[in-house]
């Protein structure tokens, strides 16, 4: 099988699925913790907690900032506005009504609101000056990534291949979009990007697209990844990474696809490389980074799609997304560390050790420092002492 995911997917479809399955000997070996002559340290400014965190599941459950708060969230439903500077609570709000919250889709700000999406096919706003839920509404399927918004809408994925419109006042649908779904996917969702006027997604079936964002009109489907093999597992193409805009281009992967830059004017093609990831990308303006499905950290130029360098030293340490910190690139991974990468050679400059729990999601840069978030709902600012 090719890569973690691959692997993790298969486990679960016969622990959790298919009743019965014969046990499967773990072939996957994750890459010892490596040595790293620490450059600098890391300085601790405040921590607190947020509920339970994410526990062991599958969460894309992202702080987020903005209207000078920090906001992060557990999937058990408690949802908390943070001091920036200090971490002292400024409001607290408890989700849950009569079924686990089982809060999921990254925090999102717009409106003087956030908005958050839920495992239970629901779509919450919340007053960001006091925590008051504004609205509350179902959507059809799971949501399982951060909305995005524009034009008065927020506008959400779901995992059955919808990409849905909400009015920001009251929650009522202003438009929605199908696509297909294949009978076997990864468990996530790709976050939609609202840029200049157009929202634009990743797909199940292997595809990037684009629509107008106030009425929700197709404008264009781009592939990503071609299904191939002979099962349903070695023929998974979803492209669950949000799309990333940097100057004229959009840049996306995809799971057993490729690396895609795509002009925004025409939305064809500039270059494809093939890689393949269900993790979003990040980038210092002219370099591209790259987490791929066995977790090796690759860097592209963003104009050629030449890989200017790649390290396998985490392979299989199922990392985070990829952060841009203090321009340095930074990942986390399961055991709980930090790494730091320089952005030009590739090479560790620094490991840090949090939390054993393990991360979910990278950092969130703020004023002053960064944020990290861990799977037992730790919330830590902390800055860099060099």
């Amino acid at each position: 099988m090719k890569g973690m995911l691959k692997k993790a997917l298969a486990v679960a479809i016969c622990a959790g699925v298919l009743a019965g399955c014969a046990s499967e000997e773990d072939t996957v070996i994750m890459a010892p913790v490596p040595s790293v002559d620490n450059e600098f340290t890391p300085k601790k400014v405040w921590s607190t907690s947020v509920g339970d965190g994410v526990e062991h599941y599958y969460s894309k459950l992202t702080p987020a900032y903005g209207y000078g708060k920090i906001f992060a969230a557990s999937r058990d439903g408690v949802v908390k506005a943070l001091d920036p500077e200090t971490g002292a609570l400024l409001w607290e709000q408890d989700l849950e009504q009569d079924v686990p919250a089982r809060l999921a889709g990254g925090i999102t700000t717009g409106y003087s609101q956030i908005f958050i999406g839920s495992e239970n096919g629901q779509v919450l706003a919340l007053n960001e000056e006091t925590g008051e839920v504004n609205w509350r509404v179902d959507v059809d399927g799971e949501v399982l990534s951060a909305p995005a918004t524009d034009s008065n809408l927020v506008i959400v994925s779901t995992d059955k291949g919808i990409l849905l419109a909400l009015n920001q006042e009251d929650g009522s649908q202003k438009w929605a979009i199908s696509t297909e779904v294949p009978n076997l996917t990864l468990r996530g969702s790709s976050a939609p990007v609202a840029f200049s006027g157009g929202v634009f997604w990743g797909t199940a079936n292997g595809r990037l697209a684009a629509a107008v964002a106030e009425h929700g009109q197709l404008i264009w489907q781009q592939p990503i990844g071609s299904p191939q093999g002979a099962t349903e597992i070695d023929r998974l193409v979803d492209v669950d990474a949000s799309p990333l805009v940097l100057g004229g281009a959009l840049y996306i992967i995809g799971f057993n696809g490729q690396l895609t830059a795509i002009d925004l004017r025409s939305g064809k093609p500039v270059w494809k490389r093939k890689y393949s990831s269900a993790t979003d990308l990040a980038s210092d303006g002219s370099r591209l980074f790259v987490v791929t499905d066995k977790d090796h950290l690759v860097a592209f130029d963003a104009r050629s799609g030449t890989e200017l360098w790649s390290n396998d030293k985490l392979e299989h340490r199922l990392l985070t997304a990829p952060k841009m910190v203090n321009e340095y690139l930074v990942v986390g991974d399961s055991e709980g560390y930090l790494y730091w990468i320089d952005r030009i050679s590739g090479e560790f400059v620094s490991k840090q050790e949090v939390d054993s729990s393990g991360f979910a999601v990278p950092p969130l840069v703020v004023p002053g420092g960064y944020v990290v978030t861990t799977r037992d709902g730790d919330v830590k600012k902390l800055t860099i002492n060099e």
